[in-house]
């Protein structure tokens, strides 16, 4: 038998949602729901094992091939681009990349070189250039809504679900720049060496998504 199929799944609410699809597709992943602090955990009867790791983390073990396929958000690939094929739209962990200022801030006017606070710089850069518009991006790694609020940035470049969090603090989307869910990514290499295997867990996700 070969060695297991290793799956990197993002900690949290991917790694349930993952796990709840393969429950459906009947793969047994009690191991999983079960973990106590073990990050390696065998999914029985699927010769599969799930690495419970980081979305960033993720996308390195399937680029360097120490895991077959990855579970991550459209985030993080945007963020992070590299080396590996994405498959599949599993779904899951819907929301939007947004532009977001303070409320009724006049954001596109005048010609000062506007400041974005992001946890995604490469993602709000790239959405700048696209506009032809220059700006300076900060960094941050906590509530980038505090940024506008702490008079750090002008606008803000995040993941917004239901604008909750924007609205209590007085911030209002003004673009939206892309949709993002879970997604299937698998090692190049992998995808050649074990085409049969992958190929017919593809197909099992996309007749249970």
């Amino acid at each position: 038998m070969n060695k297991p199929l290793r799956i990197a799944l993002t900690k949290g609410r991917l790694e349930k949602d993952t796990v709840g699809l393969f429950e459906k597709i009947g793969y047994d992943c009690t191991a999983v729901r079960e973990k106590g602090r073990k990050l390696i955990l065998p999914i029985t009867d699927g010769n599969m094992e799930a690495v419970l790791a980081k979305a960033n983390d993720v996308i390195t073990y399937v680029e360097h091939g120490v895991c077959d396929i990855g579970v991550v958000g459209k985030d993080t690939i945007m963020e992070m681009q590299g080396k590996y094929f994405e498959l599949s739209d599993l779904g899951f962990g819907k929301c939007q990349f947004a532009l977001a200022t303070k409320k009724g801030d006049k954001f596109f006017g005048g010609y000062d070189v506007k400041k974005i606070a992001s946890k995604y710089p490469n993602v709000a850069r790239s959405f700048f250039e696209s506009k032809g518009m220059d700006v300076e991006i900060v960094k941050i790694e906590g509530s980038v809504e505090l940024a506008p609020l702490l008079e750090l940035a002008d606008g803000i470049v995040d993941i917004v679900e239901t604008g909750t969090t924007l609205k209590e603090n007085g911030l209002e989307v003004i673009e939206f720049i892309a949709p993002i869910s879970a997604r299937l990514i698998v090692n190049t290499v992998s995808m050649k060496l074990r085409q049969q295997e992958i190929e017919k867990l593809i197909s099992q996700i996309e007749a249970n998504i």
